[in-house]
């Protein structure tokens, strides 16, 4: 029983000194790095640019296959993929694009849906089909009026005629 409130007292205290997650050890990363005299670094709060997909250029492609066939010793291939930052896999993509013999798989490919030319028919159909349905509201709004002031003369007529009929 006592083992037990020593532990819990020993918790309490080791929470209070913790800032992050626990180490094994139950000693906080912080309070073991000021320990060891080593200086915490702090991360910058800039917002890193957004990802860009790479794009190589058909040239490029060319240039790095033939200094890929020429390396002969061993390692060689890969420090001209680590001078470059490219991987071993753009390689093998590249020499089978290169073997169908099409220049247009060597040459970077833009993504997304292609862009469709508009028949400019359609584009003016459709532009006649707004018209239509603006003059269709006006017409509607046009025929209310119209309506109204029918209903205003004949209130109007009949109450000049009453009133004629009532002078006579």
């Amino acid at each position: 029983m006592e083992k037990k409130e020593a532990m819990v007292m020993h918790l309490k205290q080791g929470v209070e000194e913790m800032e992050g997650a626990r180490r094994a050890t139950g000693i906080s990363s912080t309070a073991a790095l000021r320990g060891s005299g080593v200086k915490t670094v702090v991360p910058n709060p800039e917002v890193p640019e957004k990802a860009r997909r790479r794009s190589h250029t058909a040239e490029y492609k060319r240039r790095i296959l033939k200094e890929a066939e020429v390396c002969k010793e061993q390692g060689q291939v890969g420090a001209l993929l680590r001078r470059e930052g490219l991987y071993y896999s753009n390689l093998t993509d590249w020499r089978r694009q290169a073997e169908r013999g099409t220049l247009d798989g060597l040459s970077s490919k833009k993504r997304g849906p292609k862009a469709r030319k508009l028949d400019p028919s359609v584009r003016r159909i459709a532009e006649q089909e707004k018209e239509i349905q603006k003059l269709q509201a006006r017409l509607r709004k046009a025929e209310l009026i119209i309506d109204a002031q029918k209903k205003i003369a004949e209130i109007f007529h009949l109450s000049r005629d009453q009133k004629e009929g009532e002078d006579l």
